[in-house]
This record gives structure tokens, C-alpha cells and sequence, in this order.
């Protein structure tokens, strides 16, 4: 069975400086915000060509953290809206509604599966107050119009990064990214961040993570605890210098996949040949998933649905259940995730395409 993705593979080939840093992570006796910790957000910092990293617990929190600390610095109100897209996993917008705010769904482009700029403005109201750009499965939304949008309607722009590991962004832009060990840079247990030019909202962002404190015992909001492990940094800070390669692994599967697949039964992604994709997810769309993904098991290929179930649909989002978004459920129907890795063998592609070919 060819794997959708074998996270022992990919780390094993790390696994013996990953030994070498547990070893000094025991040594130190060091467990909570310590060296690694510190390293990891300076240079993941520099790698995004961003000021300040906030390492988190995880991309939800690291939502969560970012319109908690807009709200403290009065950038923003609980009960404000905050546009997203409909069909974006529904971490983005759990975590506009931990934050007290009132999520506004869009329809995505159907191309790109990123939200559709032309939509944004006629959902604009009064208590608009900001806008959750999510760069689905890995590749960049339409950065140049939406910032254009933010601009004429004085609208705050937050990037849901967590599947845009290594993309070439636009603009100074706050953005959140998860480590989820499946993500093209995966901790070994859940991990977050916040990346940001603004010095005040990363210290905001800093003291609302460790309990509301930015110095021991004194408490100057009401906080959470989400602190990125110290162990977890270590292993990101191994990881993070192969993370160029890892994305480009990827490309070059993805452009034999685009190139080779010929099947009018299936729509493959979008993709210009640019750095605008880092292909977190290899995306196709076909009528009759089910039958399809039946006949790939069949051949011993993994694969998986991302996401099966609408963010309206869900039973947790009643209040959007009277909504309809016919594009957004299209996508949710029909959907199929294949395997896409740097550990993916030249052969392994080869069955895959071949499979596809022959259905």
C-alpha cells in the first residue's frame, strides 16, 4: 500500500540528530521556554522575513492568541466580524469565535479553492472589521486584490498560514502557522506560531500566551497557556533548513501529477509554475468520489478527504446550517487528497499516475 503520507519516513531521516537534541534536551533540565524555544522563533522569523515569531501550542490557539491580543491592543471588539472562507478547515473559524468575534462566510474561487476576492466586498457591513485569509492546501490566495480590499474599507488582515509553509508572501501581514506533524514543516506533537512585523502585538501575543504575564506573577490579561515545548522547537529548528527542499520534493511530483494525469473524469488543481504553491495538498475533484477512492484503495493507494463535511454542515455550526454556499458544499463533495511527499519514490508516482490513467 503506497501510504498518503509516511510521517515515519519523513522523519527518520532526522532521527539520529533528533536523538542528539533529546539527549541535550535531558541534560539541560530545561523544559518550558528555554533556548529552543528562543532559537526556533528567531529563525523561524527570519525565514518567513518577519520581526517576531510567538512559538504556540498549536495553529488553533495561534488564531485564537492573534485576534485575542488585536483585542486588547482596541484594534478590534468581541462581536466584530471578520470574513473567512466557507470551505477552509474549521479551525479558522473556531478560532474567530474563541476570540469573541463573529465569523462572515465566503464562497471560494472554484479554480483555486482560496477565497474569491470579487465576493468579499458585498459582505462587507458596518461591523466588518478584518479579514482571515487562509492559503488552502498550500498555495497563496489572491494576496493583491484582497490587500487592495483591506485597504479601501480600513479592514485588518490576519494570514491562516497553517498549510503555507515556505510561500512567498505579500505584504507585512500578522500570519498563523500550525506544525501538525503531517504539515510540510511538522513538529513530533502538536506546534504553532505567530509571525508578525507589529512589536506590540507580538508582545501582546507573547504575555496572552504564558498566562496573560509578560514578567512572573504579574498578570496583565486574562490568559491562556499555549507556550510552543521546548522540545518540540528543537526538532522544528532540525527540520526548518530542509524545508526549501522539502517544498520543491513536492513541486516536482505535483508538476508530474499536472502533466501526466489524463483523465476527463478528473479536475486537476490550478497551478501558474510559480513559488505561489507549496503543496501542502495535492487536491484532484471528480463526480463520483466515493468509487473513485474505492478503486485507488483497490490498488493499494491511500488517500484522503480534505474535508468531507462543510464548515456550515457541521453540527457545532447550527446558526450557518439556514446557509447555503453551493461552490463551498460542490468542493466538500467531491474532493480527493493524493499522496504527495518528499518521501514519495519516483516508482510510487509512476503507479499513481498509471492508476489514475487507467480509471
Amino acid at each position: 500500500m503506497i501510504s498518503f503520507l509516511n510521517l515515519k519516513a519523513i522523519n527518520k531521516q532526522y532521527e539520529e540528530v533528533f536523538q542528539e537534541k533529546m539527549k541535550d534536551f535531558l541534560e539541560k533540565g530545561w523544559y518550558i521556554l528555554g533556548d529552543e524555544v528562543t532559537a526556533f522563533e528567531k529563525e523561524f522569523a527570519a525565514y518567513c522575513g518577519s520581526k517576531y515569531c510567538i512559538g504556540v501550542g498549536n495553529g488553533l490557539d495561534a488564531i485564537i492568541l492573534s485576534f485575542k491580543a488585536y483585542i486588547e491592543m482596541g484594534n478590534l471588539q468581541i462581536g466584530d466580524e471578520i470574513i473567512v472562507p466557507a470551505n477552509t478547515y474549521i479551525a479558522s473559524i473556531l478560532g474567530i469565535m474563541h476570540a469573541g468575534l463573529v465569523p462572515v462566510l465566503i464562497e471560494p474561487d472554484l479554480a483555486t479553492y482560496n477565497i474569491n476576492p470579487a465576493l468579499i466586498e458585498e459582505k462587507i457591513t458596518s461591523k466588518t472589521k478584518g479579514i482571515l485569509v487562509v492559503h488552502l492546501y498550500g498555495q497563496l490566495a489572491d494576496m493583491d486584490a484582497i490587500i487592495e480590499i483591506g485597504y479601501k474599507h480600513d479592514l485588518l488582515i490576519v494570514e491562516d498560514a497553517a498549510q503555507g509553509h515556505g510561500l512567498s508572501f505579500k505584504g507585512s501581514h500578522t500570519r498563523t502557522f500550525s506544525f501538525y506533524p503531517g504539515k510540510n514543516l511538522g513538529a513530533l506533537g502538536d506546534a504553532g506560531a505567530v509571525v508578525t512585523n507589529d512589536e506590540k502585538l507580538a508582545k501582546t501575543i507573547k504575555a496572552l500566551s504564558n498566562y496573560g504575564s509578560s514578567q512572573k506573577y504579574h498578570n496583565e490579561y486574562i490568559g491562556f497557556n499555549s507556550r510552543l515545548d521546548e522540545l518540540q522547537a528543537a526538532f522544528l529548528r532540525v527540520k526548518l533548513p530542509y524545508l526549501k527542499k522539502e517544498n520543491e520534493s513536492r513541486r516536482t511530483i505535483a508538476k508530474r501529477y499536472l502533466t501526466e494525469i489524463k483523465n476527463d473524469k478528473i479536475q486537476l488543481p490550478f497551478y501558474d509554475d510559480t513559488d505561489s504553491h507549496v503543496f501542502h495538498l495535492f487536491v484532484i475533484r471528480t463526480g463520483n468520489r466515493n468509487q473513485l477512492q474505492q478503486y485507488l484503495t483497490d490498488n493499494d493507494i491511500q488517500t484522503l478527504i480534505h474535508y468531507p463535511v462543510a464548515p456550515h454542515k457541521q453540527a457545532s455550526m447550527k446558526e450557518f446550517h439556514h446557509l447555503n454556499y453551493p461552490i463551498t458544499e460542490r468542493i466538500h463533495e467531491e474532493v480527493l487528497s493524493l499522496p504527495i511527499s518528499s518521501v514519495l519514490s519516483d516508482e510510487d508516482v509512476d503507479f499513481i499516475i498509471q492508476a489514475l490513467n487507467r480509471y
